[in-house]
């Protein structure tokens, strides 16, 4: 039986996160919802619609760009503060800069993690933006 492209991103996915040492975690944080990765759509989908803006950023993992609900480990970087959920996360923000940055769904520009504007779909996926405008143009509906 074949695998489809359907069913085969969210093991990747999961994979993926797989390599997160959860053990740094307390027992009452969330674990992050697995969601398959998909390209940022230029009009509203009903998660986009639904997006709100993260007010506090050490609540988010930048490593697995996953919402935790609560503080995170932070990680000083050239005088600049991440967040990450574990400490193979906390080792790669402090030492891959890909890690800490992000294109701006809106502009595809990159976006520094520790200043950008954060929004977080239902599912806990977090998107960067480098303006609370390009968050509110992202969200609108398409016409």
């Amino acid at each position: 039986m074949a695998i489809t492209a359907r069913l085969l991103a969210p093991l990747l996915m999961a994979a993926a996160l797989a390599g997160c040492d959860q053990s740094s975690t307390t027992a009452t944080r969330p674990a992050p919802a697995v969601a398959p990765a998909t390209p940022a759509v230029a009009s509203a989908t009903p998660a986009v619609a639904t997006l709100t803006r993260v007010e506090d950023a050490s609540q988010v993992c930048m490593v697995t760009n996953q919402f935790m609900g609560t503080a995170q480990i932070p990680i000083e970087v050239q005088g600049k503060t991440y967040f990450g959920c574990c400490e193979m996360c906390k080792a790669r923000l402090a030492n891959e800069a890909e890690t800490r940055t992000a294109n701006d769904p809106v502009t595809g520009e990159p976006v520094d993690k520790a200043t950008a504007v954060i929004g977080k779909e239902p599912s806990g996926k977090l998107h960067y933006f480098a303006s609370a405008d390009n968050l509110a143009r992202f969200r609108a509906p398409g016409p």
